[in-house]
């Protein structure tokens, strides 16, 4: 049983209330000057896609090439203003720690999010459309950032991370694309959405991801065993001795921005890049 909260969590992307946005519109950006938001085409989604880039301190100043995170939610990762409940601060974390990463985040599309961040239907929630967005990522935005940027464009390199919905997208696209993404960041992943994942997970072939699952003991009635049910099935998948999965449960850990930002880097540097 899913707590409302949840609920209310799920939806607070989809339906943007009037005072929220007179909040966000009166709030300073507190987007650092390595980031920087650009328009695409998505015809896969039949929409275009603002995309936020952080680069690098020393991008400009060097010629090395560098691995990618693609993360979901863009909205919510670099920039207080536009922000619906806090931020990430995913470029002041990573200039902390000198991290040598693109990062580009993918707006999500307001209404159409549920269906953008679902692989499967749910009978209540409806959704589903989770393959059209991954095919946008991968067949046209990520050729666009390889063009564009100095990246490392291997699976190796290629890192996506997200929480919630964007959490769930995130292993999926691992399973889905696993010759594209090398490593995912999976928080709060919204695991409960469909039985179809898991039934997924047991018919995959080996799956070689590196992935890192994070979730607090606080946020729902099932999260915690929900995580637990996902790992056991991909250690039955490949032998938990590879190490190539790790799980970390946050006592007293909410479904919140706070959980993600304060554990973000940790699961970045472990996944490496």
């Amino acid at each position: 049983m899913i707590r409302p909260l949840l609920l209310l969590l799920l939806f607070f992307f989809t339906i943007a209330k009037i005072t929220a946005q007179d909040s966000k519109e009166s709030r300073q950006s507190t987007a650092s000057k390595q980031v920087s938001t650009f328009t695409i085409e998505a015809p896969q989604l039949q929409m275009e896609k603002k995309i936020w880039v952080y680069l690098p301190e020393n991008y400009l100043t060097s010629k090395k090439k560098f691995s990618v995170i693609y993360m979901h939610d863009a909205q919510n990762l670099f920039d207080a203003k536009t922000s619906y409940s806090g931020e990430w601060n995913v470029d002041e974390k990573l200039d902390s720690v000198k991290a040598q990463v693109i990062v580009v985040g993918i707006e999500h599309g307001k209404d159409k999010r549920i269906d953008e961040l679902t692989p499967f239907k749910n009978e209540k929630y409806g959704g589903g459309k989770a393959d059209s967005y991954l095919e946008f990522i991968v067949k046209t935005l990520k050729p666009q950032i390889d063009k564009t940027y100095r990246t490392k464009a291997k699976k190796k390199n290629t890192i996506i991370m997200g929480s919630s919905l964007g959490g769930l997208t995130s292993y999926y696209a691992v399973l889905k694309y696993p010759e594209i993404f090398g490593k995912a960041g999976v928080f709060s992943p919204s695991f409960w959405y469909s039985k179809d994942i898991y039934n997924l997970t047991e018919k995959s072939k080996k799956i070689k991801s590196k992935i890192y699952f994070l979730c607090g003991d606080n946020e729902s009635d099932d999260m915690v065993s929900d995580l637990n049910k996902m790992e056991y099935l991909l250690n039955s998948n490949r032998c938990y001795c590879l190490n190539l999965n790790e799980k970390k449960i946050i006592k007293g850990g909410q479904h919140n921005e706070k959980l993600w930002r304060d554990n973000f880097v940790e699961a970045m540097l472990w996944l490496g890049y």
